[in-house]
């Protein structure tokens, strides 16, 4: 597509000037981004209002509407999250390795950017001020494509941080955003290899399969996340609940939200009787085996379904189990590879629980919450990568950049 074409063209001649840029340059171009956020919060929010009453109109779901909506603070959330990003190292330029062979020739291993991203999302506008940050500090040219329910807002971030790029004599082809909203035009995006280095989808998990099954660029798989909490028999129960209810409820339609609950046998009778009361309480209804729907008594029958299930809503699959082995083999049964943790007081069984658990972010006692580019200090992430190769978990500055070698040599020629 000529539009397409474009665009890859485009980025292709910004990722060179980019990699010229000192990295006083891109802080000043992030600072100017920044204030630019916040001083048109105004002209924000009034394309989201215009967003979000459409998606509230058409049927959307609390947990996406949540997702969607900004609020002055989430704006201004948006810019901290880029000045985060300027106090952090520029990792391009740094020395992995160096080594001297024997023949005198002096090997740099040097980490570079990637070149042009793609990043297809979802009703998410923040993520276009995320991904353009991570990326233009990087020196990598970032093209965007979001969903249509946030077409007002991405346009206008993207805008306004194309015009403060120009002020401060910036190239704005930086990042530029897919206006198209063609469904066609999208998956002829996926396929812009001759210009598009790295694809990475942000969103459900049909995006990302959609994403996967069709791309002919490389793709980072990140994001869909059925996050399981396992509570030991050892577990210090008092503190066993306030972790529960974060994970799930402190904001349930985030990829980072717990979604399945395992708890030991033994202190099923103990525990689950209050947990129900604190999770009802919430409004969260509950999926469990024959055991949990004994001990709480408005829980509904859990399917096979339910225990592979991502909600991104006010419901949890719950089901009791009879040792850590059990627990890990179920989590890793179901899990998306995303995040998962143990309650426990047991040193053996965390240390088993982190060994057994094949997921990005394994936790011991703590919120699954904290899976997030921010709380790891990364400043402002690019997604969390679910997958094994090149970038797992909180995607920061060092996951969007690649390495070559520099070779120096003083006439060598091989025999």
């Amino acid at each position: 597509m000529e539009y397409l074409e474009q665009l890859g063209q485009k980025a292709s001649a910004a990722k060179y000037e980019l990699q010229k840029l000192t990295e006083e340059d891109k802080n000043r171009g992030l600072a100017a981004a920044a204030d630019a956020l916040v001083r048109q919060t105004e002209r924000i929010l009034a394309a989201n209002r215009e967003d979000y009453q459409t998606a509230q109109a058409g049927g959307m779901s609390a947990a996406l509407l949540d997702r969607l909506q900004l609020t002055p603070e989430r704006v201004a959330a948006m810019a901290e999250g880029l000045k985060q990003i300027i106090a952090l190292p520029d990792p391009v330029g740094e020395v992995m390795e160096h080594f001297d062979r024997p023949n005198g020739l002096h090997i740099d291993k040097v980490r570079v950017p990637m070149g042009v991203i793609g990043i297809i999302y979802e009703a998410r506008p923040n993520v276009t001020a995320d991904a353009f940050g991570l990326c233009f500090k990087t020196g990598n040219a970032v093209i965007l494509k979001g969903g249509r329910d946030a077409a007002h807002s991405n346009e206008a971030i993207t805008q306004i941080i194309r015009e403060s790029l120009l002020a401060e004599q910036i190239n704005p082809d930086a990042v530029q955003l897919i206006t198209d909203n063609d469904r066609a035009v999208t998956t002829a995006f996926m396929q812009l290899k001759q210009y598009v280095d790295l694809l990475i989808p942000r969103g459900g998990a049909g995006l990302i399969r959609a994403v996967v099954e069709n791309s002919t660029i490389p793709v980072i798989e990140t994001g869909t996340g059925n996050c399981h909490i396992y509570v030991d028999e050892d577990a210090d129960l008092d503190r066993a609940i306030p972790i529960i209810l974060n994970a799930k409820t402190q904001r349930i339609g985030v990829c980072n939200a717990c979604e399945s609950l395992l708890v030991h046998e033994r202190i099923a009778a103990r525990f689950l009787p209050a947990l129900g009361e604190a999770l009802r309480e919430k409004h969260v209804q509950v999926r469990g085996d024959e055991t949990v729907r004994r001990m709480i008594p408005d829980a509904v029958a859990a399917t096979e379904e339910d225990y592979g299930t991502e909600y991104l809503d006010y419901i949890v699959s719950m089901k009791t189990v009879g040792s850590v082995e059990e627990a890990i083999a179920h989590i890793n049964r179901y899990n998306t590879k995303h995040s998962d943790a143990i309650l426990t007081q047991n040193a053996e069984h965390a240390e088993q629980f982190l060994q057994g658990v094949d997921s990005a972010c394994v936790y011991v006692n703590a919120s699954t919450r904290f899976t997030d580019g921010f709380e790891f200090g990364f400043g402002a992430e690019i997604g969390i990568s679910t997958q094994k190769l090149h970038a797992r978990g909180p995607m920061g500055l060092r996951e969007l950049t690649t390495y070559k070698y520099l070779i120096r040599g003083d006439g060598q020629i091989r025999a």
